[in-house]
């Protein structure tokens, strides 16, 4: 298989800062002509074969595959902000304008489409008491929730920088994989209780989410091609019209078309002004963790797909996914992550090029301004947006165990297990919230500090000085370049 031999250009900042080179420190060629014009990839045509990063097919094909991106982000990209009330329109738009962003910070050399996250889940419904129904309306304090979001993603963006500058070394000691695993896993058991009770409402909820689950499953295993790559798009679609049928026939209740009939074909999608209030930033700060571990996860996949390794980017990545939450939260939009649904996409086509994230990311910012598909999104009926959570929620879960199984954390060691089994447990059984004064904590950041903290107790001094020694290795080198 060809390999792809792509870098980056001379003076790079990410080579210097990591020691690959002195000439940053020697001269100010940083900003030179050469380094500008060759900041972005080239994008060589190639009609055939595997297309890597600074490649490109050709420009109807180009044009396929970024609607094929969005159809691949489409599902999670809409179901995240609906569940948190938020204004799916809103989302779509700031989808686009994240993944621009995204594209910019990394020069282009990071082949991700980046969508609303479902880690803000959570702590957004826990911050502003908001539960999702098709007759609930849009959230009252989506304010409250994007300020929290805003200041999470100046966390975010504050740990991109010090990724930028010194590495990520550090991450792994303060974060290994026994403590994002619980993490990630904790969210999922979390969400578990409410996608179940919205899922059985009623007896043909219930029945209505058992057929989502099923379909969605079937999908997902042996639908051909690229079908199985959508398989959450494709179940809700059919789940919705099995639900419309029964409904038309009255052996059902009937879908409510009203908000769509209502709403305009055009309009600018409707911002948000953020709000900020100390005990809803305490409770959605916190994701910034599952974020990092998302972040770092999908870089390593798509760096082995791409056959380059893309460790070097992380910085970058970290601070392009910031800056894009900290944009869009600006506007009432939700946080934003890298999505996995378009690596599985890339895996499929073997195609890595980053221009076609460009044209995605235009397709979803003019889909943000048709308000009658947004109103389209709201009719999804409670059990199909039950089965579909079930369903999203399980592999939240799942995708923490398997940040364990892939990094082999040893489960004999039982200070593994203590970190590990705690905090999903506190997650699992902790429907309420603990306060301090004006600091709260929900049942998804109780059980982050705690993997945290107790990683650190549990390691003791040895652990300790492991973090000093790395410390002082990473000022030692900052102190190298600037000489």
């Amino acid at each position: 298989m060809e390999k792809y031999n792509a870098e980056l250009p001379p003076h790079d900042l990410m080579d210097n800062l990591n020691g690959e080179s002195t000439s940053l420190a020697t001269s100010h060629k940083f900003f030179s002509k050469h380094t500008l014009l060759n900041y972005f990839p080239k994008y060589k045509l190639k009609k055939s074969g595997v297309i890597y990063i600074d490649e490109r097919p050709p420009v109807i094909q180009c044009f396929f595959m970024g609607i094929q991106h969005v159809l691949a982000m489409f599902g999670s990209t809409v179901i995240a902000p609906l569940m948190m009330g938020l204004d799916t329109n809103t989302a779509l738009f700031f989808s686009g304008i994240g993944t621009i962003i995204f594209y910019v910070i990394t020069g282009g050399r990071v082949p991700s489409y980046v969508g609303s996250s479902f880690g803000f889940i959570g702590v957004v419904i826990s911050a502003t008491g908001y539960n999702y129904s098709p007759t609930s309306g849009p959230n009252d304090r989506t304010d409250v929730a994007a300020g929290g979001i805003l200041i999470c993603g100046l966390v975010y963006g504050a740990i991109g920088l010090i990724v930028l500058l010194v590495g990520y070394d550090w991450i792994e000691v303060i974060m290994p994989p026994v403590v994002t695993g619980s993490v990630v896993m904790t969210i999922g058991i979390h969400l578990s209780t409410s996608a179940f009770q919205n899922a059985t409402q009623t007896s043909f909820d219930g029945w209505m989410a058992f057929t989502t689950i099923m379909l969605i499953s079937l999908i997902s295993i042996y639908a051909p091609g690229m079908l199985k790559r959508i398989p959450i798009l494709i179940g809700m679609v059919i789940a919705y019209l099995i639900n419309f049928g029964v409904g038309w026939s009255g052996a059902g209740p009937a879908i409510d078309y009203t908000q769509v009939y209502e709403a305009s074909w055009f309009a600018a999608p409707k911002f948000v002004k953020p709000k900020f209030e100390g005990q809803a930033i305490s409770i959605i700060v916190p994701v910034c963790v599952v974020l990092l571990a998302e972040n770092l996860g999908h870089l390593k996949a798509v760096g082995a797909m791409a056959e380059k390794p893309l460790d070097k980017y992380l910085g970058r990545a970290i601070l392009g996914d910031a800056i894009a939450t900290v944009v869009s939260a600006a506007g009432g939009g939700p946080g934003t992550t890298t999505y996995s649904e378009n690596i599985g996409v890339m895996a499929v086509t073997q195609i890595f090029s980053t221009l076609i994230f460009l044209i995605a990311a235009v397709i979803a910012i003019l889909l943000g301004f048709i308000q009658k598909f947004g109103a389209a999104i709201h009719t999804i009926p409670e059990g199909v947006f039950g089965g579909l959570s079930i369903i999203l929620f399980g592999l939240i879960t799942v995708s923490g165990a398997r940040i364990w199984v892939e990094n082999e954390v040893d489960f004999k060691d039982s200070r593994n297990m203590l970190v590990a089994g705690i905090p999903v447990v506190i997650g699992a059984a902790m429907q309420t919230t603990l306060q301090w004064g004006n600091f709260q904590l929900d049942g998804i950041g109780l059980p982050t500090y705690t993997a945290i903290l107790l990683y650190q107790i549990l390691r003791g001094w040895g652990n300790l000085k492991n973090i000093l020694k790395r410390s002082k290795s990473m000022f030692k080198k900052k102190k190298e370049l600037s000489v």
